[in-house]
């Protein structure tokens, strides 16, 4: 027995290949019982009752055989899966006996295994950390009421993915709590392992009062020499806002940014997007504005060496502002939260293309508004700024094209006037949006990237409707510019087009739904083109935007200027076309 050699995995499969011819075999002595045990007589005389009763003994001595055959093959399947359970755990045994007189030194030294698996942390705890030579970090826990944060994830050691990091804790609604952040990720093996995903943030609840905020999402972990990192957790939405006492939206949480590549190579851990805002609160007195969104996560950078860059986290959207909806006349509706800002794009290295740019928040609408009999009626909230777009990420230095900006987010909309007997109340601003990201350069050969789009301006309230004076909409947001164009290769490359401006929100319409007596938002100027090196076309300007539409209507955005040619050869860029 002792020159044997068995492997378990390959006994349990022979053991689960008999256990299903048994079951072949069965099926067929079921199907064949009939035919050989009911025999009937070819007629009524003796002679053909006497065959007839010989072929069903047959076959009654067959089912009987069958039936003590099918005893034995069961027998003999339970006897070869208990001899691979059995070879399983005297392995596992011997593997557990090797493994800790091997890893005895090193965790009596450095507190530290040499070989094996961190363990999962328990709530908001940390993941254990892998083997110093070989093994993946552990996962962190989930955060809970005593411990909300989640637990950072363990790290590897010479090889091994890092661990997750774990999510933030959700409070119960009505605590006011914010949420609990998400974990961090591990860091990849010094060798060799990818930086483990971060964990994502906690949502927070509404309260008494103001909504929590939420919880910002973890930071991707590292790679060591060789390999990716980890991905930024996501930001998680704020808490809503009471009513009576009033309260104001919570923000959003921010994403985490994701991890960097290897330093030898690697591509960088894609961000978070960030969380959306909380709506206010409303009363019968006042009404709260919405919580602002959260900043999206930076891609993380990729490797020296190879790798590209990380795409940005997205920037969450505003949350809406509170209504007066039970009216009072005296209060407004309350501000749309602003957007959060999109995210920075990670560069590469030596040897590869940067991300792209994270797209900014969209601005939270503005809350609506109401007036009591007699009083005039109070205005509807303006609409919240849409977040700025982050820039893409640069190319590698010797060859690569730079990451495209995001977009920027467009401005919320404006709420309406309240209606009464008296003067209805005007309308909300539409928000201003937010501005597109810029390209990311190229290095020595490459594209630039191109800019991101500016966001649109949002649209303005319409006033309220009153019989004794008409109200005003009100004003559209402008439009926001694009962002420029990278530069291309400082050898070789054709630079990025910048981006085209966002048009302007449309004004209100004026109390009843006549026409609109406030003027649209402006135009975005368009962004200019980027510059070519030596050799290579320069980018395109950007289109301007349109003006809003209204009483007056918006003045057009400006063209971008068309980028440079390359000093030695190329064509210059167009310029834009005005809005």
């Amino acid at each position: 027995m002792s020159f044997v050699i068995a492997e378990p995995e390959a006994v349990a499969a022979g053991a689960a290949e008999l256990a299903r011819i048994r079951t072949s075999i069965s099926a067929a002595a079921a199907a064949a019982a009939g035919p050989t045990t009911g025999a009937a007589a070819a007629g009524f005389d003796e002679v053909s009752t006497a065959a007839a009763s010989v072929f069903n003994t047959y076959g009654a001595m067959y089912q009987d055989l069958s039936a003590q055959a099918a005893a034995f093959h069961d027998q003999f399947v339970h006897t070869l899966s208990a001899g691979a359970t059995s070879y399983q755990s005297a392995e596992a045994t011997a593997q557990a006996q090797l493994l800790n007189a091997i890893n005895a030194p090193a965790l009596a030294l450095w507190d530290r295994p040499l070989i094996g698996n961190g363990a999962n942390g328990g709530p908001g705890q940390n993941g254990g950390d892998g083997g110093l030579l070989w093994g993946n970090g552990g996962s962190g826990g989930n955060g809970d009421a005593t411990h909300p944060g989640g637990g950072n994830g363990g790290n590897a050691g010479l090889i091994g993915d890092g661990g997750r990091g774990g999510n933030g804790y959700s409070p119960t609604a009505g605590s006011g709590q914010n949420g609990g952040a998400g974990g961090a990720g591990g860091n990849g093996g010094w060798l060799f392992g990818s930086g483990g995903a971060a964990g994502n943030g906690g949502a927070g609840s509404m309260g008494a009062g103001a909504g929590g905020l939420g919880g910002s999402g973890g930071h991707g972990g590292n790679a060591g020499l060789w390999g990716n990192g980890g991905a930024g957790g996501h930001g998680s939405a704020g808490g809503e806002g009471a009513n009576a006492p009033n309260g104001s939206g919570g923000n959003g949480g921010a994403g985490g940014a994701g991890g960097n590549g290897g330093l030898l190579s690697g591509d960088g851990g894609v961000g978070g997007d960030g969380g959306s805002g909380g709506t206010g609160g409303s009363t019968g007195t006042s009404a709260a504005p919405g919580g602002n969104g959260g900043t999206g996560g930076s891609g993380g950078d990729g490797g020296w060496l190879f790798g590209t860059g990380g795409d940005a986290g997205d920037g969450g959207s505003g949350g809406t502002g509170g209504s007066d909806f039970l009216g009072g006349g005296v209060v407004a509706g309350a501000d749309g939260g602003a957007g959060g800002a999109g995210g920075r794009a990670g560069n590469a290295g030596l040897w590869g293309s940067g991300g792209t740019g994270g797209n900014g928040g969209k601005g939270g609408t503005g809350g609506g508004a109401s007036g009591s009999i007699g009083d005039p009626g109070t205005a509807g909230g303006a609409g919240g700024t849409g977040g700025t777009a982050g820039g893409g990420g640069n190319g590698g230095w010797f060859y690569g094209n730079g990451g495209a900006g995001g977009n920027g987010g467009g401005g919320g909309a404006g709420a309406q006037g309240a209606d009464t007997n008296s003067v209805g109340g005007p309308g909300g601003a539409g928000g201003l949006a937010g501005s597109g990201g810029n390209g990311g350069a190229a290095g020595l050969i490459g594209t630039g990237g191109t800019g991101g789009a500016g966001g649109g301006g949002g649209a303005g309230g319409q006033g309220g409707f009153g019989p004794n004076s008409p109200s005003f909409g009100g004003f559209g947001g402008d439009g926001a510019a694009g962002g420029h164009g990278g530069h291309g290769g400082w050898l070789y490359g054709a630079a990025g087009g910048g981006g085209s401006g966002g048009n302007g929100g449309a004004g209100g319409a004026s109390g009843g739904g006549g026409p609109s007596n406030v003027s649209g938002g402006a135009g975005g100027d368009g962004g200019a083109g980027g510059n070519a090196g030596l050799i290579g076309g320069g980018g395109n300007g950007g289109n301007g935007g349109t003006g809003g539409t209204g009483g007056f209507t918006g003045v057009g955005g400006v063209g971008g200027s068309g980028g440079t040619g390359g000093r030695l050869s190329g064509t210059p860029g167009s310029t834009g076309t005005n809005g």
